[in-house]
């Protein structure tokens, strides 16, 4: 439970970087404490797309994988991250990535600022 917990917050910190970096991704609300639980609730709606959707998109993309030397990686996180957004729009969330290239980009912020947070942050199995 403690490293689901820990890679929720890591993902909400990762998200809410690529936010603040790029405009064309956003979050908005009332009020900071508003958009904290929605990025609480988008981190969420993130991870449960990766752990569903991202393994079956790696293995039908694992030609290509080889093709590129890993930088199809790179469109299946943007698309993790399209999907995203497309949730929270139906679930009625504050969060929009508006774009293919925005999502390229925020996904590679997004798995920076993860992977540092993950080395920073205690992780107990």
């Amino acid at each position: 439970m403690k490293n689901f917990v820990v890679k929720t917050i890591a993902n909400a910190g990762a998200l809410a970087v690529a936010v603040w970096l790029l405009d064309k991704i956003t979050l908005t609300g009332d009020s900071t404490a508003k958009k904290a639980g929605t990025l609480i609730v988008v981190a969420l709606i993130f991870g449960l797309v990766n752990w569903l959707v991202k393994p079956i998109m790696k293995v039908l993309t694992f030609p290509l994988f080889i093709l590129t030397l890993g930088l199809i990686t790179l469109v299946v996180n943007a698309l993790m991250l399209l999907l995203t957004s497309w949730v929270c729009g139906k679930l009625n969330l504050s969060f929009h990535v508006q774009g293919f290239w925005t999502a390229v980009v925020g996904g590679l912020i997004i798995s920076i600022v993860s992977w540092a947070l993950h080395v920073v942050l205690p992780d107990e199995d």
